[in-house]
């Protein structure tokens, strides 16, 4: 999970991430709500949500607006324009969480590792002040029992 930041941005965002299908349907048995702070890049909220359902951040990912078909979307933001491989979208090291979740109600889809598709609703719940003690990412809620990554592995003995 990134590195914990302290009293950086102006504002708290809750955010939710709840396990979807490709298709951004949810049943709402499987979320996550963590708080990030409104200057956090979208690279950052993206360590947060993956590794707060145990995952390992090692594969690229976007946002996308359009829920139910991610490349039908005209607002999104991938890594692999930060590798130079875009496909017209913005990237996600720079661009802060807060310029792209404005008003709460906001949805995007989050679509991590495109070969497995693991996909999450993303929301913004609501909003908080910044609490001098507390350290920045952290989870707020959880629900359901995530998935493993990669599922059980076989042996091949």
């Amino acid at each position: 999970m990134t590195a914990r930041r302290k009293r950086q941005g102006k504002n708290v965002l809750l955010m939710r991430a709840q396990l979807a299908d490709p298709f951004g349907r949810s049943s709402g048995t499987v979320y996550r709500t963590v708080a990030v702070l409104d200057n956090f890049t979208l690279y950052e909220v993206a360590e947060t949500i993956v590794g707060s359902f145990g995952f390992d951040c090692d594969h690229s990912f976007g946002f996308y607006d359009n829920l139910e078909n991610w490349t039908k979307s005209t607002e999104g933001y991938e890594l692999f324009t930060d590798m130079g491989q875009g496909s017209g979208f913005k990237g996600v090291s720079t661009v802060e969480v807060g310029t792209v979740f404005s008003e709460v109600g906001k949805k995007m889809l989050f679509l991590f590792d495109y070969g497995d598709e693991w996909c999450f609703v993303l929301e913004l719940v609501g909003t908080a002040q910044v609490q001098d003690k507390k350290k920045y990412p952290f989870v707020v809620e959880s629900k359901g029992k995530a998935p493993e990554q990669y599922g059980a592995m076989e042996d091949d003995e």
